[in-house]
């Protein structure tokens, strides 16, 4: 149960289709999606990634923090549940110490400071590996000609995103106003 008893009433979205492709590490952002293809590959995902990616699954989704906690729990190797619990409570934003609920990571900023050069997605989402690392954190973005050179097709090789970022972090705003 949520530490903080407002969130009994929030409403979490059903989202099946979103959280599949985020398990599978097929959201669209590179970032999120290299650090579920490691947390699948090896049982670990680094804690800023871990942070992304619950941010994004429970804020961007707005999928219950539970899905995620379980997910976690079942592939890291270094799972403890309770970290792992309080940790995607904290996320949330429901947790005893929380993170403020309008605390939304935005992956792609994330990823251009922490991954200026995309070393990170280049390992973990592969099809990405070509290119440049201007384009590296936004591919949705890159031109044509930048795409065709690096042999990816957006929505074929590589999805675009399942979600746009302003508009998910308005809509989570929104759904924390209501238990405010």
């Amino acid at each position: 149960e949520p530490l903080n008893e407002k969130f009994q009433q929030f409403q979490w979205a059903d989202g099946n289709e979103e959280l599949q492709a985020w398990k599978n590490g097929k959201t669209g952002y590179p970032l999120v999606d290299a650090g579920m293809r490691e947390l699948w590959q090896t049982g670990f995902i680094h804690n800023r990634v871990r942070m992304v990616a619950a941010s994004f699954l429970v804020k961007h989704l707005l999928i219950h923090w539970k899905h995620g906690a379980n997910w976690f729990f079942d592939t890291l190797v270094d799972a403890d549940l309770a970290n792992n619990t309080m940790g995607w409570q904290w996320v949330a934003g429901l947790g005893a110490d929380a993170a403020p609920y309008f605390r939304i990571f935005n992956p792609i900023t994330q990823s251009e400071k922490f991954d200026k050069e995309g070393a990170y997605i280049k390992k973990w989402v592969p099809e990405l590996k070509d290119l440049p690392s201007s384009y590296i954190h936004k591919p949705w973005k890159a031109p044509a000609d930048a795409l065709e050179k690096a042999n990816i097709m957006v929505d074929q090789t590589y999805p675009t995103p399942i979600v746009d970022h302003k508009a998910a972090r308005e809509r989570a705003l929104e759904h924390y106003q209501q238990i405010k």
